[in-house]
């Protein structure tokens, strides 16, 4: 399994219009085959190495000032499914967001695969690293 990560950094002023948008653009995505879920995260300014602090923020759930940093994760089934839809679809779902907000929010992507998952075990079963 792989996940297609994307960053946002969404100017206040059309952040509205661009999540109705980046709604429907998810939906498109997940319809096509391999791209089996996504999820949609704010990324805080309180992480090492992000945005400057206050920027994007949002204590006590008010409304950010500032931009909205946002974070897709699309789960996708395999190696296959993501070149499919680099080769055939990625440049035309792009150029749909560039030409409805030209060229105003940055964009950064990159993919992970998945290697393994941990979960945590109680305390009196000894811990993640019993044998």
């Amino acid at each position: 399994m792989f996940i297609y990560e994307v960053n946002l950094t969404v100017p206040t002023a059309i952040a509205p219009d661009y999540s109705v948008w980046l709604r429907e653009h998810v939906r498109t995505i997940l319809d096509l085959d391999g791209f089996e879920a996504a999820a949609w995260y704010v990324r805080h300014a309180d992480a090492p190495d992000d945005a400057p602090v206050g920027a994007g923020d949002m204590p006590d759930g008010d409304e950010p000032e500032g931009p909205r940093f946002w974070t897709l994760h699309y789960q996708v089934r395999d190696r296959a499914a993501l070149t499919a839809y680099f080769d055939e679809h990625a440049a035309a779902l792009r150029q749909d967001g560039a030409d409805r907000f030209a060229g105003e929010v940055t964009i950064t992507r990159r993919i992970l695969e998945h290697r393994r998952a941990f979960t945590g075990i109680p305390a009196d079963d000894g811990g993640p690293m019993q044998r």
